[in-house]
């Protein structure tokens, strides 16, 4: 596969997976406003994120490793979701 091709295949695929997580996110948002539960809204959130940080990806071309600043914003995502989990289990006083 030519490189300009691979480019643009990996472009398709990053706005897919950045839609997808987009509408990840407004399924659990809606089953906040049905549950009122914080989990769903913190999952949402981190799901928006995730897909911000895809599209932005795509667009400033991070294959370069000097570009590892993209890659803390999934993280932060990431640690946003193992937030809403633990405040999910943790015993109410």
């Amino acid at each position: 596969m030519e490189a300009g091709t691979q480019a643009m295949v990996n472009v398709l695929i990053s706005g897919a997976l950045a839609a997808g997580q987009g509408v990840i996110g407004l399924f659990f948002l809606r089953y906040h406003r049905t549950t009122r539960e914080r989990l769903f809204l913190i999952f949402a959130i981190a799901f928006w994120i995730l897909a911000a940080n895809r599209v932005a990806i795509s667009l400033f071309a991070a294959d370069d490793e000097t570009r590892t600043y993209l890659f803390l914003v999934r993280l932060l995502a990431y640690l946003l979701i193992l937030y809403g989990i633990w405040d999910k289990n943790r015993g109410r006083a």
